[in-house]
C-alpha cells in the first residue's frame, strides 16, 4: 500500500504517515521512498533487504539513513523486522544483478577511509545498530554470503540469525587499521563467549555458516532458497505470541542483571492486567474441558 512519507532529518527521523491498510496494522511506510532497501511491510512485520548489489550491500550514508527511517516507524508501530540482504535464488533477483547471496560485505570503505576524528565520535553506524537492537519487537536477521565488518556488526544487533552452508561471518577491521566500534567488541563477547571473539575481532577469523551454528551465532542453517521463507516461519510463532507480553519480555530480557527480579515482578503486574491476559487463558481452559 503507498502512503505519503516525510523525508528524514539528519538523523534519519522521518515521520511515516498515511492511511491504515485494510488489512490493519495502521500507517506504513513507502518503498518508493527507499533507494538502499527493498521494503515488504505487512500488518505485524516488515521484511527490508539491505540493495546495493553492485557493491555487495556495503553500507554507506544513505543507507545507515534509511535504517533509521525504518526504526522510527517501528519504534512508532511496533512489529517485527526482517532484515536480509541480497538473494542468490535467481528468481529472487540474483540473476538479474548477476551477483551471487550477500547480506553486507561491511561499511563502504571509500566513505570510511574519508572519515575522522569526529565522524568516529558521531558513531555513525554504532547508533543505528543500537537501535535496531532496542526495537520494540524481535529482530530477525536472515544471513547468506558475506555478513563482514559492519554487516556483520548489523546482525549481532538481531535477536535472531538463521544462515545458509555459504554463509561467511567476520570482522576484519583490524587489518583495516581500525576497529569494530559498531557493537562487535561487546555484542560478539556476549554471543560466542571471550575466546572465540577475540579469534575474529583479533586474529580475523571469518566464520563459516557450519561455524556459526556451532558457536551458537546462527539458531539453524538452511539452504539459500529457504532463507526468507524460515526467517518468515520464526516471525509467524512470535506472532501468535501476545504482542505486548513480547515486546515487555525483550525489555526485560535486555535488562542488567541488578535491576532483577524487581523488574520481572512490576512487568508481570502489568502483564496481569491486560485484556489479552484473561482472553488468552480463558481461551486455554476453555480447550481443556474439550
Amino acid at each position: 500500500m503507498a502512503a505519503d512519507h516525510v523525508a528524514g532529518t539528519g538523523d534519519g527521523d522521518g515521520i511515516p504517515s498515511g492511511a491504515a491498510s485494510p488489512g490493519g496494522g495502521g500507517p506504513r511506510l513507502d518503498p518508493a521512498g527507499f533507494a538502499t532497501l527493498l521494503l515488504e511491510e505487512s500488518a505485524d512485520r516488515i521484511a527490508v533487504r539491505l540493495h546495493r548489489p553492485e557493491v555487495r550491500n556495503a553500507i554507506d550514508q544513505e543507507m545507515v539513513d534509511e535504517l533509521h527511517r525504518v526504526c522510527a516507524h517501528l519504534e512508532r508501530t511496533p512489529k517485527i523486522l526482517i532484515l536480509a540482504g541480497t538473494a542468490s535464488d535467481p528468481g529472487a533477483g540474483a540473476a538479474r544483478t548477476g551477483i551471487k547471496g550477500v547480506f553486507a560485505s561491511g561499511a563502504d570503505i571509500a566513505q570510511l577511509r574519508e572519515r575522522r576524528r569526529d565522524d568516529a565520535l558521531a558513531g555513525i553506524n554504532s547508533r543505528v545498530f543500537d537501535r535496531v537492537a532496542k526495537l520494540p519487537m524481535p529482530v530477525i536477521a536472515a544471513l547468506d554470503g558475506y555478513a563482514l565488518g559492519g554487516g556483520a556488526e548489523l546482525a549481532y544487533a538481531a535477536d535472531f540469525r538463521i544462515g545458509t552452508p555459504g554463509l561467511r561471518m567476520g570482522n576484519p577491521e583490524t587489518g583495516l587499521g581500525i576497529l569494530a566500534a559498531a557493537g562487535a567488541t561487546w555484542r560478539l563477547r556476549e554471543l560466542v563467549g571471550e575466546p572465540l571473539a577475540k579469534e575474529i575481532l583479533l586474529a580475523g577469523k571469518v566464520l563459516t555458516g557450519a561455524d556459526c551454528l556451532a558457536a551458537g551465532l546462527v539458531t539453524e542453517l538452511v539452504e539459500p532458497p529457504e532463507l526468507l521463507g524460515a526467517a518468515h516461519a520464526l516471525a509467524d510463532r512470535i506472532a501468535a505470541q501476545d504482542p505486548l507480553a513480547v515486546r515487555i519480555t525483550k525489555t526485560v530480557f535486555h535488562t542488567p542483571r541488578e535491576a532483577h527480579p524487581v523488574i520481572d515482578t512490576l512487568a508481570q503486574g502489568m502483564l496481569f492486567e491486560s485484556d489479552a491476559k484473561f482472553e488468552r487463558m480463558q481461551a486455554f481452559l476453555d480447550r481443556k474441558k474439550k
